[in-house]
């Protein structure tokens, strides 16, 4: 078990940990959240590097890997509808999406193919984490007593309704459309993938 397969273990360890937390009506608890959700994200760019630099490639890895990064990004967007941040639908959506994508590229990996990535839903991915951080930080930072006594016109203005309802909306609407186009762009090899062989 090499490190960089060890950190993608960690990552699927502390994702429970870090949404019973974030969840827990506890202002300290929801803080300590945010700290192991940056921790569990480290570790995606950490043993990325290392697989990178010291070819630590495993097909467990290549399985594993990706299946944790959605798990815990899952786990954040779960945890935003449970807080009222953001619609269900909308999260289902994105949930559904990612986790199908995801399934699909590696699924197509054990069978030998390689699907085509688009620079759409690289940008999906980017826009995606950039509004997950934004709602992680600032609603976690909301919750804390100095913050809210010093900034909480600032706290007020970034979760107002219509705006998270928008952001929301975007980044929902920016997913299902890039899952559409990513099965469009492959849909030769899904056939292929699921041919049955004789």
């Amino acid at each position: 078990m090499i490190l960089p397969n060890q950190l993608t273990i960690l990552r699927i360890i502390l994702t429970p940990v870090f949404l019973f937390l974030f969840l827990y009506e506890n202002q300290v608890l929801k803080e300590i959240s945010l700290i192991i959700f940056l921790a569990a994200a480290l570790t995606d760019w950490y043993d990325g590097w290392l697989a990178r630099k010291f070819n630590y490639i495993t097909s467990w890895g290549k399985f594993w890997d990706p299946l944790a990064d959605k798990i815990l990004t899952s786990s954040a967007f779960f945890g935003f509808a449970m807080v009222g941040l953001i619609a269900n639908w909308m999260v289902w959506v994105i949930i559904f999406r990612d986790l199908l994508i995801t399934l699909l590229r590696v699924f197509s990996d054990y069978r030998g193919f390689s699907f085509r990535t688009s620079i759409y839903a690289k940008i999906k991915t980017v826009l995606q984490m950039i509004f997950l951080y934004y709602l992680l930080i600032f609603f976690v930072l909301s919750k804390n007593d100095w913050v809210q006594s010093n900034y909480s016109n600032f706290i007020s203005s970034l979760f107002d309704e219509d705006l998270l309802f928008f952001l929301s909306l975007f980044i929902t609407v920016i997913t299902f459309f890039t899952g559409l186009q990513y099965i469009f762009a492959n849909k030769n090899l899904i056939k292929k993938l699921f041919q049955i062989e004789n």
